[in-house]
């Protein structure tokens, strides 16, 4: 079979830096196994988890799977966002994301892989 399934109770933990409070699994890509231009991750933010601030290292997309996350980008501008809301962020934006609930929060993950030889 060509498909590569990864089922959600044995995809691999991983460990993101600057994250706190949050338990993150990789769903496809790098320990999960290999993609071609972009990994998959599923983060769980327990009351008061956050992902401090810091640039993302290539095009990020987020999306809210259950509860509300409280995301920053560089101006200030802060958007709570919710259950089927969703966030686009280029390449280099810095951004924190924070659970500000009593409740957990999950996020799914979809993070571009680096174009080989760099951006044209």
């Amino acid at each position: 079979m060509a498909a590569r399934i990864i089922r959600r109770e044995s995809a691999p933990a991983y460990f993101p830096p600057l994250h706190d409070g949050v338990d993150a699994r990789r769903l496809q890509g790098h320990e999960a196994g290999p993609t071609g231009r972009f990994w998959l991750g599923e983060s769980y933010y327990h009351p008061g988890g956050a992902a401090q601030s810091s640039p993302t290292a290539e095009e990020t997309v987020y999306y809210v799977l259950d509860g509300e996350l409280t995301l920053t980008v560089e101006d200030g501008t802060t958007e709570t966002l919710g259950s089927g809301d969703s966030v686009h962020l280029p390449r280099g934006t810095v951004r924190s994301l924070e659970n500000r609930t009593g409740a957990g929060a999950r996020l799914l993950v979809v993070i571009a892989r680096p174009t080989p030889g760099g951006r044209p």
